[in-house]
């Protein structure tokens, strides 16, 4: 199994948790990155946003925002009472609080009041959510009305974005974290395992996707946005949750001659792992067998590569070989960081083969160019990320990979699965 560590999944109903000591090494870390911008405060908005980085800082998830003083106790604000009882009602149960200031109110100015409360009114402070790198959120994750109606509140504060800085602090997992990261990695090969099970002619779309998801919902985690994406066909090059899901079309019903693919999401205690599952219904032709081939080589690399002291564009560039050999694209990045999903590793080799096609008929070509973002991150132990290339022949693609942990000389793989595509008849 190339080096997997394998671990099976808890009982049901019980995943790892975090403790107080866990919320004090990461409030210290904050307050640390705090002294070093001199910053006085921190407002960290989670709101929608798909990071939830709020939770960071509360070991929880209200859609709200934090108010973090470099002194004293944080504020948590939320849009509606619902998430203040739903909190309580944990607390009754015995489990410890993170924060014991919940309030409602998720306008501007109240948050600016609370500022105020605080007496951070004419202090300098920094943002998180603002700027974001995040899939989908290339506009940042604080909704305008909010922020013009929270800064007039408070004209004499002075804000300054560390979106990325508060992002990066959260890369190097602690143990407990990392048990977090391992538990939904073993929930992820389940869910994979299912899949496999359930992948056959005649099939339906649906019911494979309502299978993946039951197997990680009985495990007590949830599903990151976008939730799975699943695409079935022999050429299909398309990519993202299914259409149905969305808008009223039929579910596909997969055949011989298909790869079915997916990516599968699964999150425990705000960890995230991803796996790029991808299922053959042989016979299947030769270009799909040639992506195959290249896929697991551009993996292979990344095993190979990836250690504590290189740069991720190290890493991007090493994967990346396999497919300027073998004259193929690819689509999606080839490796990227988790928790939070800012680091990217785009690549731009062969695009060219887009040229005259949907893909590539954009207005400005240079967008083509596809780039690695945040090419000069020096690779920790402690690290998570999504080792998944793809390979793409034209409009023939196929994906695979699964979640590593950087270690002391090299990586933790998660999942064995989704590393290579799998052929049923």
């Amino acid at each position: 199994m190339d080096g997997l560590m394998t671990r099976d999944v808890q009982p049901e109903g019980f995943p790892p948790s975090l403790s107080t000591r866990e919320r004090d090494r990461r409030w210290k870390n904050v307050r640390d990155l705090m002294r070093s911008r001199n910053l006085d405060g921190l407002i960290v908005g989670g709101f929608r946003g798909r990071e939830h980085f709020e939770s960071y800082l509360t070991d929880d998830y209200v859609e709200g925002v934090v108010i973090f003083p470099l002194d004293g106790d944080p504020t948590v604000l939320t849009w509606t009472g619902s998430r203040v009882s739903r909190a309580q009602e944990s607390y009754s149960r015995g489990v410890a609080a993170w924060v014991s200031d919940y309030r409602v109110g998720l306008q501007g100015p109240t948050a600016a009041r609370l500022v105020q409360e605080k007496g951070l009114a004419r202090s300098r402070m920094g943002v998180v959510g603002l700027e974001s790198s995040g899939p989908g959120e290339t506009c940042g994750v604080i909704p305008y009305t909010f922020w013009k109606a929270f800064i007039q509140e408070i004209p004499d504060a002075t804000f300054i974005d560390i979106s990325q800085p508060f992002a990066k602090l959260m890369l190097v997992k602690s143990d407990e974290e990392l048990a977090l990261v391992r538990y939904a990695g073993a929930i992820a090969e389940k869910a994979c395992h299912t899949m496999l099970e359930v992948v056959r002619p005649g099939v339906g779309e649906e019911l494979i996707y309502a299978e993946v998801m039951r197997e990680i919902f009985r495990h007590g985690a949830d599903a990151r946005y976008p939730t799975l994406n699943l695409h079935s066909g022999p050429h299909n090059i398309s990519w993202g949750p299914p259409r149905w899901i969305s808008r009223v079309e039929p579910p596909r019903r997969v055949q011989k001659g298909d790869l079915v693919q997916a990516e599968i999401f699964p999150c425990c205690g705000n960890q995230e792992i991803q796996v790029q599952m991808s299922i053959a219904l042989d016979p299947v032709d030769e270009a799909i067998r040639r992506c195959e081939i290249v896929a697991r080589q551009s993996y292979e690399t990344g095993l190979k590569v990836i250690r504590p002291g290189i740069t991720f564009a190290d890493i991007v560039h090493a994967m990346e070989e396999p497919l300027r050999e073998a004259g193929c694209w690819a689509k999606t990045p080839l490796i990227h960081s988790l928790s939070p999903c800012g680091w990217t590793g785009q690549t731009s080799v062969n695009m060219e083969q887009l040229e005259g096609r949907k893909e590539g008929r954009v207005e400005d070509k240079t967008s083509l160019r596809k780039a690695v973002r945040g090419g000069d991150l020096v690779i920790e132990r402690g690290m998570v990320f999504a080792l998944e290339p793809n390979a793409c022949i034209e409009s023939v693609r196929a994906n695979i990979g699964g979640t590593v942990i950087v270690s002391e000389m090299d990586c933790e793989q998660l999942n064995s699965l989704s590393t290579h595509v799998q052929h049923v008849s």
